[in-house]
């Protein structure tokens, strides 16, 4: 992904609403089945980390990535913002 395309994402990213979080204890089977589903609908997703988890945004979003094969377009504070193209039918043009 071009730095070009990262600013994209994270311009769309900005109007997003959170749509979960993590808190104690390690990323279950069940979380990372969750987000796999919603980059598959969505492409682009919010997520947020909790004071009480034992990953910062940052290691969440890599593990998350790593587990989904996606991409972090960006990691600030306790949210972080994970993008996956779908193939079949993509929803974001990054041209």
């Amino acid at each position: 992904m071009t730095s070009k395309q990262r600013a994209k994402l994270r311009g769309l990213a900005s109007g997003l609403e959170t749509i979960g979080q993590f808190g104690k204890g390690e990323l279950s089977d069940a979380q990372v089945k969750m987000v796999d589903d919603q980059l598959a609908k969505r492409e682009l997703i919010k997520l947020r980390v909790l004071e009480t988890s034992p990953y910062t945004a940052a290691e969440c979003a890599n593990l998350l990535a790593e587990r989904t094969r996606s991409e972090v377009v960006q990691a600030i504070g306790n949210r972080f913002v994970l993008y996956r193209r779908n193939d079949k039918k993509p929803v974001i043009d990054l041209g």
